[in-house]
């Protein structure tokens, strides 16, 4: 009898370890009570997968990750400063072609390996091999030669004096460094990947379940100031109404980015009062692309009607709640280059229907939409599923255009898909937005002028206008200008043109929004808009 009883207790003590250890099964950071015993940790999510990590490659890659592990040469610092990174200093030549890297000694890859010229030097080869994936990056078409001086000494010499070199240095991705062991056998990261996830930055991937968490903790062989919190943990929720539900859960510390919830949400997050909020100066410009490729869009009547007929405020005041400013321009007007003066296109239905009777779209007596040629003004429009916002205004878009008869069919993909659709051309109106610094304007128009696969679809939406040739030609020729009064005058002859073709409905300035919990302390908005402040951020 005892030794049933003791055999009944052994056996009830093996289910409870079963059920225990089923327990500890949960993808670690998905309860963020159980990672905080181990240290300070915060979680907060994105709309998709971080990725392979590669910053030598781009979809499914996310920028904010990229930044987290792997650094660059010289960084964008607020108000555009250029400031010395993983090079302490430069010197450029008098005819602007050569730039020598004096970098900075004692750097390690997380792996322990040295951080020196020789692998600047192997990261820029294999990204110059691929130089094709990376053209949308004007400075790649523009290096000649790279050299190793000595040791801490790396020089690159360009074809042209080109302006923006340091700033393109600064990018987030392609030109950042991953350690000799992250390599793979063929020496090429582009088409074969890495081996691991080797940096210098910051943070170091220790956990990963693809398309639901990634763990980041922090690198202690990090030579800058090391992060204050132990841990990040990033969920992936691909919905914005889930992502209030988890921070209101607490199982997520902060809500951080652009798009990642509705305006409504974040304006009923700050009325609680229970949260802190924030909102970020203007970045870059939400607007929608017309497709020149199809019948409709490639009409100029019908752009400049399309952009007559949105009504701006509208969305402003009801989709936005006031915080975001009306853009009435391609590039928000504060940054180097972009301010121009314009007629903006003014909200006018009646100019708008005009503008359609005129293009040969006109209403039928009894039938809800425009026709031409026995045929119905239906458009399909391209949106991203998993932002917010994007889905807002596309459903605002659908029922407003349905007053002036045009037949607007939304288009939502996720992520992935939206961007191969994207690039291949197939819809008529894409809702898209420019770059932000330090893109913006010189890289985002760079890309309309190149056919590159990881630049923007700007390219390709572009073919149809007769002008696309010369604004190629003014834009290439801006890019290599030395002299600041020609430049500008070639920035605002080449936006002032883009403007008049109606190619871009710009719809607003758009701004990072953050919500966060009280004990979070040490978030701000950072210069680059996909930047998340991982390494301030503390937790009280």
């Amino acid at each position: 009898m005892l030794f049933k009883r003791s055999k009944l207790l052994s056996l009830l003590f093996l289910l409870l370890l079963m059920f225990v250890t089923g327990c500890s099964n949960t993808p670690k950071g998905s309860e963020n009570t159980s990672l905080k015993d181990n240290g300070k940790v915060v979680t907060f999510s994105m709309t998709g997968d971080i990725g392979d990590l590669n910053p030598h490659t781009y979809f499914p890659n996310e920028f904010f990750s990229q930044a987290m592990v792997y650094e660059s040469l010289v960084y964008y610092g607020k108000g555009g400063d250029i400031q010395p990174w993983l090079a302490k200093s430069w010197d450029i030549s008098k005819d602007g072609k050569e730039y020598v890297f004096h970098l900075r000694k004692g750097v390690e890859f997380s792996d322990g390996s040295k951080f020196n010229a020789a692998i600047v030097k192997k990261n820029f080869d294999t990204i110059l091999n691929n130089h094709k994936q990376h053209e949308w990056v004007e400075l790649i078409n523009q290096i000649k030669d790279t050299a190793v001086v000595d040791e801490y000494t790396f020089k690159i010499t360009l074809n042209n004096s080109y302006y923006p070199t340091l700033q393109e240095l600064t990018y987030i991705r392609p030109l950042r460094f991953v350690g000799e062991a992250a390599f793979p056998d063929s020496q090429d990261t582009f088409k074969d990947g890495l081996k691991s996830q080797i940096g210098t930055g910051p943070w170091v991937l220790s956990e990963y379940k693809k398309n639901e968490y990634a763990v980041f903790e922090r690198n202690e062989k990090y030579w800058g100031t090391k992060p204050k919190v132990d841990k990040v943990v990033v969920k992936v929720i691909t919905d914005g109404e889930s992502r209030v539900l988890a921070f209101e859960k607490n199982e997520l510390d902060f809500i951080f980015g652009n798009g990642v919830i509705s305006q409504d949400s974040f304006q009923f997050l700050k009325d609680s009062g229970k949260y802190e909020t924030k909102l970020s100066e203007p970045t870059a410009t939400r607007t929608l692309l017309f497709n020149t490729n199809k019948e409709a869009t490639k009409d100029h009547k019908v752009r400049l009607a399309f952009n007559y007929a949105f009504n701006k405020q509208a969305v402003i005041d009801n989709i936005f709640y006031g915080m975001e400013k009306k853009a009435d321009t391609l590039f928000p007007p504060v940054l180097d280059y972009t301010k121009i003066d314009i007629d903006s296109y003014q909200y006018d239905t009646a100019k708008a229907e005009q503008l359609l009777d005129e293009a040969g779209w006109k209403k039928i007596e009894g039938k809800p939409f425009r026709e031409k040629d026995g045929k119905e003004l239906q458009l399909e429009f391209l949106f991203n599923s998993t932002d917010n916002i994007q889905k807002s205004i596309a459903q605002f878009v659908q029922g407003d255009f349905r007053k002036l008869g045009i037949d607007i069919k939304l288009n939502s993909q996720e992520t992935n898909t939206f961007w191969k659709t994207a690039f291949q051309g197939n819809y008529d109106i894409l809702f898209t937005s420019t770059w932000a610094v330090p893109f913006d304007p010189h890289s985002y128009l760079a890309s309309i002028t190149t056919d590159s696969e990881n630049g923007g679809p700007d390219y390709t939406a572009l073919l149809g206008l007769p002008e696309k040739k010369e604004i190629d030609e003014k834009i290439k020729k801006v890019l290599l200008t030395t002299g600041e009064k020609e430049r500008k005058m070639l920035y605002t002859d080449i936006l002032s043109t883009l403007h008049e073709q109606a190619v871009y409905l710009p719809i607003s300035y758009q701004s990072n929004v953050a919500v966060y919990h009280k004990n979070i302390k040490g978030l701000d908005f950072l210069p680059q808009e996909a930047e998340v402040p991982l390494t301030t951020i503390d937790v009280e």
